[in-house]
């Protein structure tokens, strides 16, 4: 049964959408639509923009006194954890990531994610004194922000932009991905129960034309997308020009250095978390592994032995490891890139361009390890956002950091090794947004971002409120 949603969370209030036109959300493991979800108008648009507007002038949400929007923020997410279960489940059903991961990882560490904004915010410096009483810097609300999340992990990167800005006091106009509607309707059930002030936020799911009309608005003061580096680009010149706050969470191709003393077991297992996860459909997936010429075997070897072992299918089974990928295009791009490894020579030790036996409906990929990789290859180069593991041999440790350096991106890393001296002194050296030592999980009270294409900012801890505040300095004289 298809399930339609006809109307639109506007201004903070549920209306019925003004025109017919429908999103279709399609199962990537069924193929079939699941559900409809109402399209927003540029019309509709505006009006969500105008409402924020308003509410930000009239200082209804904003005067609120940090403490109160603390505790309505808890609320939320005293409300998220209730409906854990039920946003798990949509989340599967409309992106295919595997239901352990939805419900435990995605929906259950959004509920830890809300909370730790909070702890973040109860210590935030919102005011504090300078030249010894003299002055003050007063931290206030950065006004209208448009956030615009990615279909891959649609929740968390929603929460990162949403809850840090109504902390801050601002207004929000947020547009989900088309892919993924469903849970970021859920949330604005969440959303309305709170009793924000009317106009302080709008979830509007749609395309890339609305999606493209908010960025440039002339009344919206901050963009907060995650997406790709493309996109991240057109709206970096557009905030450019405009002289709007961006902050940009985008593409990566990160490195997972493997020096020649790692326990080449826990690489496996640690990589088939960082590389494999959501069907390799994350900006911070680990997928250029460099391996000493020296154990370049052994690495490769037991790297495709680990995903030959990952089960593929249902994603509601929890017996299955990997899911469908996002969409029909999507799968058929992927499978481009690993058709183009072959063709440029590398050597595919696991999976393959061919479609997997036994799953006759749904946009499956094959997990893929390529071997004889040359950092110069494009599958090295370009992010491929799916299951596809290119191995690079590298000399020593300066060739292996020249190596991870050697890219357009700088999100994420990690480098394994059993000398936590030698791990500190690679690590420093490699120009990443954020690295692990033998593992890679990010927490919610450190900054998440890259540095080169990789983006622009930071979320997540006390980061991430500096995106949402303009600092302003005041100076008052002394007492007399």
């Amino acid at each position: 049964m298809t399930i339609s949603h006809d109307r639109l969370y506007l201004g903070g209030r549920w209306v019925e959408a003004s025109a017919a036109d429908r999103i279709p959300v399609i199962s990537p493991a069924t193929e079939q639509v699941i559900a409809t979800v109402a399209a927003p108008t540029p019309d509709e648009a505006d009006a969500a923009v105008a409402a924020a507007r308003a509410s930000f002038e009239s200082g209804a949400w904003r005067r609120t006194p940090v403490a109160e929007r603390i505790a309505t923020m808890r609320r939320l997410a005293d409300a998220y954890a209730a409906r854990v279960p039920e946003l798990g489940r949509t989340l599967t059903s409309e992106m295919g990531a595997v239901i352990g991961w939805t419900q435990r990882v995605h929906a259950g560490g959004s509920v830890l994610l809300i909370q730790a904004m909070c702890d973040e915010a109860e210590r935030y410096p919102w005011e504090e004194e300078r030249l010894g009483g003299a002055a003050r810097v007063i931290r206030e609300p950065g006004g209208v922000v448009v956030a615009i999340p990615p279909w891959n992990v649609p929740q968390s990167t929603l929460l990162s932009k949403l809850v840090p800005a109504l902390l801050a006091g601002c207004s929000v106009v947020v547009k989900p991905s088309p892919e993924t509607p469903l849970d970021a309707l859920i949330l604005a059930e969440l959303i309305d129960g709170l009793g924000l002030p009317e106009g302080t936020v709008s979830i509007l799911p749609a395309g890339r034309e609305i999606g493209e009309r908010l960025v440039a608005h002339p009344q919206v003061d901050h963009v907060a997308f995650t997406g790709s580096t493309a996109a991240g680009r057109s709206i970096a010149a557009v905030c450019g020009r405009d002289l709007k706050r961006v902050t940009l969470e985008l593409g990566g191709k990160s490195a997972a250095i493997v020096l020649d003393d790692a326990d080449l077991d826990a690489v496996a297992a640690g990589l088939r978390a960082t590389a494999f996860n959501i069907s390799g459909q994350a900006c911070i997936a680990q997928t250029r592994v460099l391996a000493p010429r020296s154990r370049y075997g052994e690495v490769v070897d037991a790297l495709a032995a680990m995903a030959g072992k990952l089960t593929l299918g249902d994603p509601f089974d929890p017996a299955t490891d990997l899911g469908p990928l996002v969409t029909s295009a999507h799968r058929d791009r992927v499978r481009s890139y690993v058709r183009l490894g072959v063709a440029e020579g590398a050597r595919a030790v696991a999976g393959g361009p061919d479609a997997p036996t036994g799953l006759d409906r749904g946009w499956y990929l094959r997990p893929t390890v390529f071997a004889d990789v040359d950092n110069r290859m494009r599958i090295a180069r370009e992010e491929i956002f799916g299951p596809v593991l290119c191995v690079i041999p590298y000399a020593d440790d300066a060739d292996a950091v020249r190596l991870a350096n050697d890219s357009e991106y700088g999100l994420a890393g990690t480098v394994w090794t059993t000398d936590a001296a030698r791990a500190d002194a690679v690590a420093r050296q490699v120009r990443t947004g954020m690295i692990g030592v033998n593992g890679f999980r990010p927490h919610f009270s450190l900054p998440f971002g890259g540095v080169k294409a990789s983006g622009i900012g930071r979320e997540f801890g006390r980061e991430g409120l500096d995106a949402f505040v303009e600092p302003k300095a005041y100076y008052h004289p002394a007492p007399a």
